[in-house]
């Protein structure tokens, strides 16, 4: 139990050291913040993800995924960016968007990059000899 839960705890650091890398990339910057929440983030959906069975659908595991990335996104905002007045991501000029912390096309993006994620999670559990050879359904 302890092997596992050591997998897990650097699951978790890799998904906010890899996300932050990530933003780096696309906005030439990040925050530590967003890094903290991609690492914390991944918990429930690593957690979810070992209790899904193979039979449901990938594409709805990521959607399912996208919708938490973006409700904790929401949460972030309202936090960092309203209260506290960081200005960590400001999505007001964006379609579709709430308060300026998220926007239909972000949900879009997240939806798309947790499905990587879970299968990545689910390759790293079976080659560790913590679970099944993943297996999906597309439908």
């Amino acid at each position: 139990m302890p092997e596992k839960a050591s997998a897990h705890l650097i699951r978790w650091a890799m998904g906010g050291v890899l996300y932050g890398l990530l933003e780096i990339l696309w906005r030439g910057h990040t925050h530590w913040t967003m890094m903290l929440l991609a690492a914390i983030l991944c918990i429930p959906l690593d957690i979810a993800n070992e209790h899904i069975p193979w039979e449901f659908p990938l594409w709805l595991q990521a959607v399912l995924g996208g919708t938490a990335i973006t409700a904790a996104e929401l949460a972030a905002g309202l936090v960092l960016n309203v209260w506290l007045g960081l200005g960590i991501w400001d999505y007001s000029g964006l379609f579709g968007n709430l308060w300026g912390q998220i926007c239909p096309q972000f949900w879009a993006l997240w939806c798309l990059l947790a499905g990587p994620v879970i299968v990545a999670f689910d390759w790293l559990d079976y080659l560790s000899g913590a679970g099944d050879r993943p297996s999906y359904k597309w439908i």
